[in-house]
């Protein structure tokens, strides 16, 4: 393990931290909040001193020795450490008295779950809510991405850039838009950014002419809701949910969930006007396939609980929108529809969107290779000498990434039930305990049931379950493998 380069560029990763709550003390300046202004000043400091401790702790580091294990561990601690110091402005102001909330709902900010465990929002500071928004778009397109977009050229090489961002990049595999690796990262942050500003541009214009809704969309309300469609995260700012505002704002929201559940390779494409590619895309068709039969499917079994068939249709749209980009964000309480519609909600957190996108979930492409090597395996059981090929748009999928594939599956499993066997020692009912967990592992938000629904909370969750549900969401966004990493002992072997 190259301890030296994990030590700068965890120190760089905090000063790029203290750099992002920036525009939220001046904030709790302009809101005139001195609580939360002398909170982010003392966040500011000390994590500012703690980024210069791991300055001074790389001291005579050497060029090169960074390979797969040193991105890994780059990946995870990066985001513990985010984590926990991202949390101190909450804890500061007293806004989350207990530091182990604070951290959950920081952590939950960062990895888009949106798991809240505050069971009241609209008291909260206007800068603590801007704080707790913002990380979302922090989180969505990843830290080391963010820092790879920024960082100037260094004489390290595209391999020490390729391990990083195939540590921190959701999906089975990694590929590059362009040539380099930085030039990639860049390219994905203009997209992002592109995408939220037009969100944002909707929504505070919407505000404007429509005013149906129980709350206003104002200016600040559509950036909050902007930056938490951005990174599929879900926090919201009133506590009514996206409920409260307009159907302008429901329905622009839903058409966003679903662009940002959607690989950023695609509009990539789309610029350079091909089209056709994209539209010949399998996980793009998949997904937008299993959406539409979803959608179809929960209007069908809600209609006859709603006056409008229009009411149904948009809050089924929503809702499978919301779960599908794993984004979180409710306009009823869907755990009070048919239970089919429960067992679609279920489908829909595992499943999440694409690869390459802001969400979680196991994403479409690994269900569809789970479901190709399936029937090639049973092809291959009925003709044992038949070569038989894994495809996956026209392209032979390599026996590595298989293989990887079914590593990740056998962790999943196995994480996810360890994990609800844990919390289910907090004494919650089957479904909460399970939800919970699901709801945490994807990175979604809300699950079923009266205390982690729509319209529940985890506050209720002894320390213990938020400690276990906080690896999990961890895990679930770094998709497994580098947490897993920093507990291997070969990791921190010196090499």
């Amino acid at each position: 393990m190259n301890y030296k380069s994990l030590s700068r560029f965890i120190g760089r990763i905090l000063l790029i931290e203290a750099a992002l709550m920036l525009p939220a003390l001046l904030l709790s300046l302009v809101y005139g909040e001195p609580r939360a202004t002398m909170a982010y000043w003392q966040s500011i400091l000390i994590i500012l001193v703690l980024s210069v401790v791991f300055r001074l702790l790389s001291r005579g580091e050497k060029v090169g020795d960074f390979y797969e294990k040193e991105g890994l561990a780059c990946a995870g601690l990066s985001w513990i450490v985010m984590g926990i110091t991202g949390a101190l402005p909450f804890f500061l102001s007293r806004e989350i008295p207990a530091y182990i909330d604070a951290v959950f709902e920081t952590v939950s900010g960062f990895t888009t779950t949106g798991a809240s465990i505050l069971t009241e929002v609209e008291s909260l500071d206007k800068s603590i809510l801007y704080w707790r928004s913002f990380t979302h778009w922090i989180g969505g397109m990843g830290v080391l991405v963010f820092l790879l977009a920024l960082a100037p050229r260094d004489n390290r090489g595209s391999g020490f850039t390729l391990h990083l961002l195939r540590a921190e990049s959701p999906g089975p595999s990694v590929g590059k838009l362009v040539p380099q690796i930085r030039k990639t990262a860049q390219i994905l942050y203009m997209i992002y950014i592109g995408l939220t500003l037009l969100d944002f541009g909707l929504l505070a214009l919407g505000g404007l002419f429509f005013h149906d809704g129980a709350h206003p969309t104002t200016v600040f309300d559509a950036f909050c809701i902007a930056v938490g469609t951005a990174g599929t995260g879900g926090f919201a700012v009133i506590n009514a949910g996206l409920g409260g505002y307009s159907v302008f704002t429901q329905v622009v929201t839903t058409v966003f969930m679903f662009l940002f559940g959607i690989n950023f390779s695609c509009y990539f494409l789309i610029l350079r006007g091909d089209v056709k590619s994209v539209l010949k895309d399998e996980e793009l068709r998949t997904f937008l396939g299993i959406s539409l039969a979803a959608v179809i499917a929960i209007t069908i079994c809600i209609v006859p609980q709603y006056q409008s068939t229009g009411t149904a249709i948009k809050d089924a749209a929503f809702t499978v929108g919301s779960l599908a980009s794993t984004t979180g964000y409710a306009t009823t309480d869907f755990d009070l529809w048919p239970n089919f519609t429960r067992a679609i909600v279920v489908f829909l957190t595992i499943m999440g969107a694409c690869a390459g996108s802001t969400c979680g979930g196991a994403k479409v492409v690994r269900l569809i290779l789970i479901v190709k090597n399936l029937f090639r395996n049973m092809r291959r059981m009925i003709r044992p000498g038949r070569i038989v090929n894994v495809r996956m748009n026209g392209r032979v999928v390599s026996e590595s990434v298989l293989s990887n594939l079914n590593t990740y599956v056998a962790a999943y499993v196995v994480l996810l039930f360890v994990s609800y066997l844990l919390v289910a020692f907090d004494g919650q009912d089957g479904t909460t305990s399970f939800t919970a967990v699901l709801t945490c592992f994807n990175n979604v938000g809300p699950g079923l049931g009266r205390i982690v629904g729509p319209a529940g909370n985890f506050h209720g969750f002894s320390i213990g379950a938020k400690i276990v549900l906080i690896v999990d969401m961890l895990v679930g966004r770094l998709e497994i493998f580098p947490i897993l990493a920093l507990l291997s002992r070969a990791t921190w072997r010196h090499t």
